[in-house]
């Protein structure tokens, strides 16, 4: 159908193009004609100026069409004008009705303004599709017409531009009008609030002045005598003053509610416990909001000063508080509930139903903040050992019943927090719970990213949760046998004891008081009596507080002492003998350098633990490190001895160096060896036997025997070690308390091309069953000398017991006869 009407349209143009050309020849024609004839001039001047005329005609029309837009353009901005006016003078309506409703008017505006735009622009568009219609059958003639036409056609058209523009310049100015008294109507109103509340504060102060001056007045009268009046009524304005002291009302400074609370003579009065009420929770919420891991230390005996059996609501109210504000400090105030768990354990236990109450809310209505919260809570409770580790297990496992996003993640962090305790007390419950985290994996259900927590998880606890510890060192403030461990389940109905967090009348209030003080004196240490002794015992008491406060400055100045803890003096020490090793000419000129460096009392030790290090970092071994190291032996005694520690450290460390240090070190020790800058005696750290060596010491000991048979030649070594008085140092290395060592030493020396220096070595275990035989013939007949030396001893015996009793017999018979 598209293809046909375009057709169709092309058609009905050409058939009008042929139509205009026969027009234009068939005038053609006529006018040639015309000539031919002889048309006279007349005829031509006639048609000229009607001609003419239409032309003129024609403008006039099109100037008055022109005209007419302009006015009815004019007309509509007149009106539009007229209109916003008229809304202007509704501005305190719409004030009224809030900035909304302006929005919403200037939108309709906006809009209405835009719709009779655009009918402006329809009609426009209509009348010049009209005009181009009607002057369709006369475009042979209107292009012949004068530049004046084109030109008002022109001006037309940048006339209806310019209308335009500065239309939409009207509109933004306007706009800016109208923003600009918006603002100014916001400040007027923000100005006159300011005004009525200076007004209000400037009332209150007065009331409060004026319940002063009353005061005054009721306690004493004209005459500056007390008024009977007052003994009865002491402070008329206590109440209203109390009453604004309360949350909400007006803030009372501590120093102006301090002397209030001195001028109040009945301390058992209610006003008066209202005050010290505000004073506790002031108090309270300031100590646990400044508290941190340095000055907790500092914090736990002004709290403990404070009453915490009246304020145990507010209290943990305050840490619950400030534990959700700021997580990051959990542990701190996990601390502090411990610390305070241990002298009052109904403040623990309450802090625990609390949390656990809140937990349930959280969950119940998915608010996730306030899970982490208290999850991350109870979490280091569980750690300083307030609650019960079956909590945990217990709440992990409601987690992970029906694992969801958020569930899983709220247990990733719950054991991320205590999961090193919860692997030591019960490894089995932990074992079961990452049993449910790998499940949960291996489901798929949840998203990638709490996968990639869980795996995480894991490789923590494969860790052994390194970096997260069950706690600091600096918050491990309780002992465990001085800690209580409350236990609660988490489907046990829990009563809050929100009544703790409101003020309430005591009638004994005084005296638990006075029971706080004295429980506050028991665990701070206070001694009381200093009043009652004698001036004596003053003065003796004051010379020897004056011998204490001399020995206390004594041992402050020796604190003062200012001492180097980051090393850097270490450091730069280091640095100076390392760069004066590496950058001398020979070991001359280095040890010329290194003797002019001051060197402190102990430090001596690091010259010689700088030049074993800088050898072992060359790639091969220079015999400049050993003449170094030699000569410094040779100077003095300290570094010798300081040399055969590092002997020892070196041969005790060996198996951590690799083999290019390894080599470097043992020919550098087998250089001091060698030219007797350290003596052998040293060798007897180092026993050799298949138990007590390992590959890396047996490298050392084939290193240091090869250089050593180098430097003096296997028959000088063989001697050095054939010195009888050096036997007990070499004992170790060529052991004979068993044939195993002796064969093992004997076979480690051969393997190594040093069999020549363990000859006496071999006589010895080639003569050791003779040996073994004297031994035993040696035992044996010890032996039997005891065994014949006994049954000598049992004959004389018998033989004397034999006398004894021939004797006995003799003498009886001789009584017999007589």
């Amino acid at each position: 159908m598209a293809r046909k009407h375009h057709s169709d349209s092309s058609s009905s143009e050409d058939e009008k193009r042929v139509a205009r050309r026969q027009h234009i020849k068939s005038s053609e024609d006529d006018r040639r004609k015309g000539r031919g004839n002889g048309r006279n001039s007349e005829s031509e001047a006639s048609e000229e100026e009607v001609r003419r005329e239409r032309e003129i005609r024609r403008g006039r029309d099109d100037g008055e069409r022109v005209e007419k837009r302009r006015g009815d353009a004019n007309l509509a901005r007149d009106s539009e004008r007229e209109d916003r006016r008229t809304r202007s003078g509704q501005d305190d309506e719409i004030e009224e009705n809030g900035h909304k409703s302006r929005k919403n008017d200037r939108g309709s505006e906006r809009k209405s303004r835009h719709e009779a735009d655009n009918d402006g622009d329809r009609k426009v568009e209509g009348r010049r599709h009209k005009d181009y219609r009607d002057s369709e059958s006369d475009r042979g003639d209107r292009s012949r017409r004068s530049g004046r036409g084109r030109g008002d056609d022109y001006e037309e058209g940048e006339y209806k531009d310019r209308d335009n523009r500065y239309s939409k310049h009207v509109d933004r100015e306007d706009d800016r009008k109208e923003r600009r008294m918006d603002r100014e109507r916001d400040r007027e109103r923000d100005r006159r609030r300011g005004e009525n509340g200076d007004r209000d504060k400037r009332r209150v102060k007065k009331d409060m002045n004026e319940s002063e001056v009353e005061a005054k007045s009721l306690k004493t009268n004209g005459d500056g005598k007390e008024n009977d009046a007052a003994k009865v009524q002491p402070n008329v304005g206590m109440d209203v003053v109390a009453n604004m002291g309360r949350s909400g009302g007006v803030y009372i400074p501590p120093f102006k509610l301090a002397r209030m609370m001195k001028e109040v003579e009945d301390k058992s009065s209610v006003e008066y416990q209202r005050m010290t009420w505000d004073a506790l929770r002031k108090s309270i919420n300031g100590l646990v909001n400044k508290v941190n891991s340095t000055n907790i230390k500092n914090i736990l005996p002004e709290l403990f000063a404070e009453n915490l059996i009246r304020g145990r609501g507010l209290f943990c109210r305050s840490c619950m508080k400030s534990q959700m504000a700021s997580p990051g400090f959990t542990e701190v105030f996990a601390a502090l509930v411990a610390v305070v768990n241990t002298k009052f354990p109904e403040v623990g236990d309450l802090l625990l139903r609390r949390i656990i109450l809140q937990l349930q809310r959280a969950y119940k209505r998915n608010d996730k903040p306030q899970l982490l919260a208290a999850v991350k809570f109870i979490a280091h409770l569980v750690n300083q050992q307030v609650v019960h580790e079956l909590i945990a297990l217990e709440l992990l496992t409601l987690l992970l019943d029906k694992a969801t996003d958020d569930s899983v993640e709220v247990a990733v962090g719950f054991v991320t927090e205590c999961g090193s305790l919860l692997q030591d007390i019960s490894p089995r419950g932990m074992h079961g719970i990452f049993e449910r985290f790998r499940g949960i994996l291996h489901e798929g259900e949840i998203d990638k990213r709490v996968q990639f927590l869980i795996e995480g998880l894991f490789a923590l606890r494969k860790a052994k949760f390194q970096g997260h510890p069950a706690i600091r060192d600096d918050l491990d403030l309780v002992d465990e046998e001085d800690q209580l461990t409350h236990e609660v389940s988490l489907a046990d109905n829990i009563d809050p004891e929100i009544a703790l967090d409101i003020f309430k009348p005591d009638p004994q209030f005084t005296e638990n008081e006075k029971r706080y003080e004295e429980l506050k004196k028991q665990m701070l240490g206070e001694e009381s009596g200093d009043e009652d002794a004698d001036p004596d015992d003053e003065d003796a008491g004051s010379d020897s507080d004056d011998e204490d406060e001399q020995d206390s400055e004594e041992e402050d100045e020796e604190q003062m002492k200012i001492r180097d803890e980051t090393e850097t003096n270490l450091i730069n020490l280091r640095r100076t003998i390392y760069l004066t090793i590496m950058s001398s000419v020979d070991f001359e000129e280095a040890g010329h350098k290194l003797l002019k460096i001051k060197l402190e009392p102990g430090q001596e030790m690091e010259l010689c633990i700088m030049l074993l290090e800088c050898c072992s970092q060359e790639r091969t071994y220079l015999r400049y490190y050993g003449l170094l190291g030699q000569r410094f032996c040779m100077i003095n005694k300290i570094h010798q001895e300081n040399f055969e520690t590092c002997f020892v450290q070196q041969y005790s460390m060996i198996h951590r160096l690799e083999t290019n240090k390894l080599r470097n070190v043992a020919k550098f020790f087998a250089h001091l060896l060698g030219t007797d800058a350290l003596p052998w005696n040293v060798l007897s750290y180092i026993r050799l036997t298949e138990e007590d060596t390992t590959s890396s010491s047996r490298i050392f000991i084939k290193i240091l025997f090869q250089e050593l048979s180098e430097h003096l030649g296997i028959r000088l070594l063989n001697e050095r070690l054939s010195n009888p008085s050096m036997q007990d140092s070499f004992d170790s290395i060529f052991p004979k308390d068993n044939p195993k060592n002796t064969r093992f030493a004997i076979n480690f020396f051969t393997s190594i091309g040093l069999g020549g220096i363990t000859e006496n070595l071999r006589e010895y275990l080639k003569n050791m069953p003779r040996l073994i035989m004297q031994q035993q013939k040696a035992i044996s007949e010890s032996e039997s000398g005891s065994d014949s030396s006994s049954s000598e001893s049992e004959s004389s015996s018998s033989e004397s017991s034999e006398s004894e009793s021939e004797s006995d017999d003799k003498h009886r018979k001789k009584r017999r006869r007589n």
